[in-house]
């Protein structure tokens, strides 16, 4: 993998340019959600300079999400959304919106680079990133999600969307390879695997768990602990049982994620 430098001497979205370099969680109750998240993974949280409605997550003082109360005021919904890493945060919006995506937010400038949230063309949202990252790509792998799924209608149409959108399999150095793997389709950086697309999903369907979305997949050491700590603190289990090595969770404003119990290397 290329590693591209900022000014400043931090690694920019161009080093990993297509493959998920953050996520963050859109919810209408900040310390609500505080709670609940350092009770589930034992994050602690600290302030940005967006203002109030924001916090950054950290485990083991490495940042790892971010946390925007910002679902009411900005008629979004309650989710987590992962970002993918872009060199151009204005050309991958207008090549989603070119191939049927939409745009929700952005893209939007910040002291470290432009935004936006955007949708594919069966709904499921996602972010893109242009600038310098908040913290070191393979610490932040390490210390917050293990990988992210996309439940979509079809797998190889949506790996051909996002792959125009974001680069896939381009050119040169730094890009995300593609893998087609039976049903699934894996997005590779590096050699590791950060993204999985799984066919399957259900457009019009009642259940928000079945529609087209993106998954956060978060490594936990103990995942009957994340069980319980999320019951005990007004979230509920959407899958899993107990001594299972994953589980689907909900917090208490409805947002889902997985925790998946952490491999040893």
């Amino acid at each position: 993998m290329v590693k591209n430098e900022t000014r400043s001497g931090a690694v920019s979205s161009e080093s990993v340019f297509g493959a998920p370099c953050w996520v963050s969680l859109t919810t209408r109750d900040v310390e609500a959600a505080e709670e609940f998240y350092r009770a589930v993974f034992g994050w602690k949280w600290r302030t940005n300079s967006l203002g109030d409605r924001f916090r950054v997550a950290l485990a083991d003082g490495v940042p790892v999400a971010g946390i925007a109360g910002v679902a009411s005021m900005w008629q979004m919904a309650v989710a987590w959304t992962p970002y993918f890493a872009v060199a151009s945060a204005d050309e991958a919006a207008a090549r989603c919106r070119e191939r049927g995506g939409t745009t929700a937010v952005g893209p939007i400038a910040f002291s470290s680079g432009r935004a936006a949230v955007l949708a594919d063309r069966d709904g499921a949202v996602f972010g893109i990133w242009e600038g310098r990252l908040v913290t070191g790509w393979e610490e932040w792998r390490e210390a917050g999600p293990t990988f992210i799924r996309l439940h979509t209608r079809d797998a190889f149409d949506a790996a051909i969307f996002y792959g125009e959108v974001l680069g896939w399999a381009s050119p040169g150095e730094g890009c995300c390879e593609v893998q087609y793997n039976g049903d699934e389709v894996v997005l590779r950086s590096g050699g590791a695997a950060v993204a999985r697309i799984h066919s399957g999903a259900v457009e019009a369907a009642p259940d928000p768990t079945i529609r087209p979305h993106w998954q956060i997949h978060f490594a936990v050491a103990d995942v009957d602990a994340c069980v319980r700590a999320a019951r005990d603190h007004g979230g509920a289990v959407l899958q899993g049982e107990e001594g299972a090595e994953e589980a689907v969770l909900a917090d208490p404003d409805g947002a889902r994620f997985t925790v998946t119990a952490r491999r040893e290397h």
